[in-house]
């Protein structure tokens, strides 16, 4: 089968990825834009188009729309005027993504000789969980945007109220804060969701399996799933895993400024020692996959190990960058700690087991 795929930066060149392994025996006859972006003339030995130009493309091929989904009905309407079948308009969206993502992370773990187990494929025992032995924090801030509706809470997640210190007042309905005790919650504009994870850390990391993840992200497990922690299976949950190109260390020096990048390498050979830090620097220029969002649930040992690694990085990294004045580019400690609690648990792949679930993302 022919196909093209619409967009030419990371999200079109992941795409692209996922069908070269996922279905070898296609044809991919280049990446198309229609912006005035900035694109490259070819990914790889794949040609990249402007649609509105001379090229005659082949309108009888399949398009995948691997762009933000705010652009999906745009994007169709202008490969519809260009003569490209409805029926042949693929658009990526979250349900495809999540399956083409599984099967390539399947046997891109397989090919590296790395375990790849979902939660979903294991047999669980029916049982109520409570919040007593296991708690997910679902962090919330007072400059999020709203959901277009309310998602209620499982019984075992709880709202905190992350940078509830430069707050004015509590969000209704919250009745955890970070602020309170050990806290860094007055940094919140830049950590973000860190404020929550290290207030957990700090305060609260009692329970036998502590989770934290976003008010817009939440984990979607199957009934039982605490089991898996506590009867040993795993001692671990992160998100599957997001492929990106060429590298993780590549990808994230396209997207973001490089002095962060290079403070945190730097830090984790003072801060962790040498055989850290060569390990590091080899997972990130030869690996594409890392666990995004700072989610997890994980046993207590776990989640404080994971934190004792990632916190004096991040703060010394903090110290050396300082803060940036683009909003988006100055939250580089989040987008640090993605890559750094990726990196840690396969680091400690014989330590602590690791599962994968989905995640949802809630509009």
């Amino acid at each position: 089968m022919n196909y093209y795929i619409f967009g030419a930066h990371p999200r079109g060149q992941t795409m692209g990825i996922y069908l070269e392994q996922l279905h070898s025996d296609w044809n991919n006859l280049g990446y198309l834009y229609d912006d005035e972006q900035t694109n490259p003339e070819a990914v790889g030995d794949v040609p990249v188009f402007k649609i509105q130009g001379e090229e005659e493309l082949d309108v009888s091929a399949r398009v995948y729309i691997a762009t933000r989904g705010i652009s999906f009905a745009h994007i169709r309407e202008v490969l519809e005027e260009y003569g490209f079948a409805p029926d042949n308009i693929v658009p990526v969206d979250p349900v495809l993504d999540v399956k083409l993502r599984n099967e390539f992370v399947k046997e891109y773990f397989a090919q590296r000789g790395w375990e790849f187990r979902k939660i979903d494929d294991i047999d669980l025992p029916k049982v109520d969980i409570d919040s007593e032995t296991g708690l997910i924090y679902v962090v919330k801030s007072a400059v999020d945007a709203p959901l277009a509706y309310d998602v209620p809470l499982k019984k075992y997640e709880a709202f905190i109220q992350a940078g509830r210190a430069i707050a004015e007042s509590d969000l209704e309905g919250v009745t955890l804060f970070d602020s309170v005790g050990d806290s860094i919650s007055d940094k919140n504009r830049q950590m973000c969701e860190l404020t929550a994870m290290y207030w957990i850390w700090k305060n609260a990391c009692t329970g036998e399996v502590i989770g934290l993840e976003h008010y817009r992200r939440r984990f979607i497990l199957p009934e039982g799933w605490q089991s898996v922690i506590t009867d040993g299976a795993a001692d671990v949950i992160l998100p599957v895993p997001l492929f990106v190109n060429p590298s993780i260390q590549g990808n994230y020096l396209f997207r973001h400024e490089r002095a962060p990048w290079d403070s945190m390498l730097r830090n984790l050979e003072r801060i962790h020692g040498k055989a850290v830090y060569e390990a590091a620097k080899d997972f990130y220029e030869n690996t594409g996959c890392y666990s995004p969002c700072n989610m997890l649930i994980a046993r207590n040992t776990a989640f404080a190990d994971v934190c004792a690694f990632v916190f004096p990085v991040i703060f010394s990294v903090l110290e050396e960058c300082g803060s940036i004045d683009d909003n988006y580019q100055n939250r580089y400690p989040g987008f640090l700690s993605e890559r750094l609690i990726t990196f840690f648990f396969y680091w400690k792949r014989d330590e602590y087991k690791v599962i994968y679930a989905d995640k949802s993302f809630l509009s």
